[in-house]
């Protein structure tokens, strides 16, 4: 039998926090998990008391400040500052000084993304730029949901194109003619099923597709 993952539950530092570090702490506090928030602005400090675990006024480009705060005895922190560049990358500087052993840092553009990877932050994130591929997708065809990996591979929530109707995986053979794996079958008042070659394929079926991101993309625009 398969082992279920066990989720890490160990304190997070959220260092900024703006629109992304807030609705990220908010989140993983309501998940159970301990979070400080660390913003240099008393007002969103302020605002937040209460709402998380803990949440302090400091300057994060500091690092006698950080150190006082605690956020060497962290495994985790996320460096949720964008428009400030250089805030940005002093903060996660302070922390991989302090040897924070994962750090998750937003970037705001590519050349930010790559200075932050070049000075070793271990998980660069980049959630609007993300967000818009995401929905660009979803908006040009039918897909019904994206997600993208950094090798080229994607998995999509799409409608089969007419080609598939009424057959068994089998004999309609989408690996060897589209490039493409069926991996799971949602029909009308039923829970996703993993495909199997025996799988018959319904006009009101909602696939779930995996594969290199361009043979996706283009059955996905299959009618």
């Amino acid at each position: 039998m398969a082992r279920q993952r066990k989720l890490d539950s160990s304190p997070v530092a959220v260092i900024g926090l703006g629109r992304f570090g807030k609705s990220l702490a908010l989140e993983l506090t309501k998940e159970g998990v301990e979070v400080l928030g660390i913003d240099a602005d008393a007002r969103v400090v302020q605002s937040l008391a209460g709402r998380l675990t803990h949440v302090v006024e400091a300057d994060s480009t500091d690092e006698e400040a950080m150190r006082q705060v605690s956020l060497h005895d962290f495994d985790r922190a996320v460096i949720g500052i964008g428009t400030d560049l250089e805030s940005s990358i002093l903060s996660a500087s302070v922390a991989l000084k302090l040897g924070v052993p994962n750090i998750w840092a937003k970037a705001v553009s590519e050349s930010h993304a790559r200075i932050l990877t070049q000075i070793g932050v271990h998980h660069v994130v980049r959630p609007e730029h993300d967000m818009g591929k995401r929905v660009a997708h979803l908006v040009r065809g039918r897909m019904l949901d994206y997600i993208e990996f950094d090798d080229g591979f994607a998995i999509v929530k799409t409608r089969p194109p007419r080609c598939l109707y009424g057959l068994p995986l089998g004999e309609s053979r989408p690996r060897s003619e589209f490039g493409i794996t069926i991996v799971g079958v949602k029909r009308t008042g039923e829970d996703f099923t993993h495909a199997t070659p025996d799988t018959v394929i319904e006009e009101d079926d909602i696939i779930i597709v995996s594969g290199p991101q361009d043979k996706v993309e283009r059955f996905s625009e299959l009618t």
